[in-house]
């Protein structure tokens, strides 16, 4: 479950997390694989990766002597629930303005 200290907005607006996050959903990647993709320190690495983890977006797998991190759902739902409340917001919005114009060309 996502930890509610950490805003869910907060932990995707930092552009180095959402791209650990978009070369995790190409395939689960070790630590030390996914921080050869950053022009970072390791321990800033794995500052993200802990991040990632504890709002729910990651998971880490000791496999061996390796890390591997793979995407987790639960952190994608508090974004996915957003979401979906302002497409509603928008769908009703449209459908009022449709019944509006509909009601406008009957007379």
């Amino acid at each position: 479950m996502a930890n509610p200290t950490l805003d869910t907005f907060q932990v995707i607006a930092d552009p180095s997390r959402r791209q650990m996050l978009w070369l995790l959903s190409q395939n689960s990647l070790t630590i030390n694989s996914l921080a050869e993709n950053f022009d970072m320190s390791r321990p800033a690495v794995s500052k993200h990766i802990k991040i990632l983890e504890t709002a729910g977006f990651i998971a880490i797998q000791d496999i061996g002597r390796e890390r591997h991190c793979t995407l987790k759902q639960d952190g994608f739902k508090e974004l996915q629930e957003w979401m979906n409340y302002f497409d509603k917001f928008w769908i009703g919005k449209l459908k009022n303005l449709e019944h509006l114009l509909n009601k406008k060309n009957k007379h």
